[in-house]
C-alpha cells in the first residue's frame, strides 16, 4: 500500500515500532556492498580536516595579502567561504557523533571535538543522543529539528528577512547566548545538555563546557597573530555570527524541507545534487547527499557519494526525493505566494 502524506498542517506521531520500509532498498544490496560503503579510510577524514582549515587559513591570508578596492571583494568572498568551512566543521562533529568519523572510536570523538566541535562552539557528547532522535523520529512530532524545516515553503519576502537576520548577525547572536547559557546551566529551557537525562540527573554544565571553545579559539586567533595580523581573527568571528548562520539555514531547507511522508524513508530526507560552487559554499563534506546518509547513517561522508551511485544504478532514487542544486530547493522553498494587499489599506 502506497504512503500517503499527512493533512496539511498535521504532522504524525512517530510509530510505535520502527519504520520498516528500509528493508525494500537494503535488500537490494549485497553483504559485500555493504561493506565497501561502510568501510572507513582515516587517510580521507584527516584530509577533510586538512583542507577545510586550509580554507579557512587561506581566505584569512586573501584578505591578508589584499589592499585598497580589493578588499571590497576578498572579504565578503572569505566571509562566505570561512562560513561554509565552518559548516564543514559543523559535519566533522555530526560524523563523529555517528561514530562514522574515525575507526578509533577515542580519537572519533577527540578530534571531532577539537577540531570540529569545539571551534564553532559545539560539543559531540550531548549532540549525540538528540540528534539520534531526530533520525528515529524523522518527520513526526517528536523529532528535535521538525522546527526548522516546518514552516516551508513560504514567502520571497519572508526568506528575504530571515537572510537578513542571518547575515546582519541577529541569529547568530541569539543562538550563540543561548548556547553560552545552555553550557552555564542557566535557564530550564530543553537543550542538547539535558536531552536524555535519567530522572535526577543534572546535565553536565560550566565553565568546563566553554573552555575548549575558548581554548580552540586562541589558536585560531594565535596564527593569524603569529604573521603580525591579528585582525584576520574577526573573519572568523563575523563568518560565526552571518554566514555560517546562513549556510546552517540552507543546509536544513535542504535537507527535509517540503519532503514526503515521514514513514517513507526515500521521501523523507533529501540528497541535492550541489554544483562544485555550491559545494565550496554550502555543502561541505557531501553533506548533500542526506538522503543516504539517513538510509545508512553510519556510512562515513566520503562514501555517500559511492552509496548515491550504487542507488541509481539499482533504480532506488526513481522516486526519491533528489533536486538538483540548492537554487532548485531555494526556488521550491520561496514558492508561497505573497498575501494580496490589504483592500482597506490607503
Amino acid at each position: 500500500m502506497m504512503a500517503t502524506a499527512p493533512p496539511p498542517n498535521e504532522i504524525p506521531d512517530a510509530p510505535e515500532e520502527p519504520i520498516l520500509g528500509s528493508a525494500h532498498w537494503l535488500s537490494k544490496f549485497t553483504r559485500e556492498e555493504r561493506k565497501k560503503i561502510l568501510a572507513f579510510d582515516d587517510k580521507r577524514s584527516l584530509w577533510t580536516l586538512l583542507f577545510n582549515w586550509s580554507v579557512v587559513f587561506g581566505a584569512m591570508a586573501l584578505v591578508g595579502l589584499s589592499s585598497g578596492l580589493w578588499l571590497i571583494l576578498t572579504i565578503p568572498l572569505a566571509l562566505l567561504l570561512i562560513g561554509g568551512r565552518q559548516l564543514g566543521f559543523a559535519i566533522v562533529m555530526h560524523d563523529a557523533a555517528h561514530h562514522s568519523f574515525l575507526s578509533n572510536r577515542k580519537w572519533n570523538d577527540l578530534v571531532g571535538n577539537w577540531l570540529g566541535a569545539y571551534p564553532t562552539w559545539s560539543d559531540v557528547k550531548p549532540y549525540r543522543p538528540y540528534h539520534l532522535v531526530h533520525h528515529a523520529k524523522t518527520g513526526t512530532k517528536q523529532d528535535p529539528d521538525l522546527s526548522l524545516t516546518l514552516p516551508f515553503p513560504l514567502t520571497r519576502s519572508s526568506f528575504r528577512r530571515k537572510v537578513w537576520r542571518d547575515l546582519s548577525g541577529q541569529t547568530g547572536w541569539a543562538q550563540i547566548k543561548q548556547t553560552f547559557m545552555r553550557d552555564m546551566g542557566w535557564g530550564n529551557r530543553k537543550t542538547q545538555r539535558n536531552q536524555g537525562l535519567a530522572p535526577g540527573e543534572k546535565p553536565d554544565v560550566g565553565w568546563h563546557k566553554v573552555a575548549p571553545v575558548f581554548l580552540t579559539n586562541a589558536v585560531i586567533f594565535a596564527l593569524p597573530a603569529s604573521f603580525g595580523r591579528p585582525e584576520l581573527y574577526l573573519l572568523w568571528v563575523v563568518a560565526l555570527f552571518t554566514t555560517y548562520r546562513l549556510a546552517i539555514r540552507i543546509r536544513a531547507i535542504g535537507e527535509h524541507a517540503m519532503s514526503g511522508p515521514a514513514e517513507d524513508p526515500l521521501r523523507n530526507t533529501r540528497t541535492t545534487l550541489a554544483s562544485w560552487w555550491e559545494r565550496l559554499f554550502l555543502a561541505p563534506n557531501f553533506v548533500n547527499y542526506h538522503l543516504e546518509h539517513h538510509l545508512l547513517m553510519t556510512v562515513p561522508h566520503y562514501n555517500l557519494p559511492k552509496m548515491h551511485r550504487m542507488l541509481r544504478e539499482k533504480g532506488l532514487l526513481e522516486n526519491a526525493l533528489v533536486t538538483k542544486g540548492y537554487v532548485e530547493v531555494l526556488r521550491r522553498a520561496t514558492s508561497k505566494p505573497e498575501p494580496a494587499p490589504d483592500a482597506t489599506a490607503a
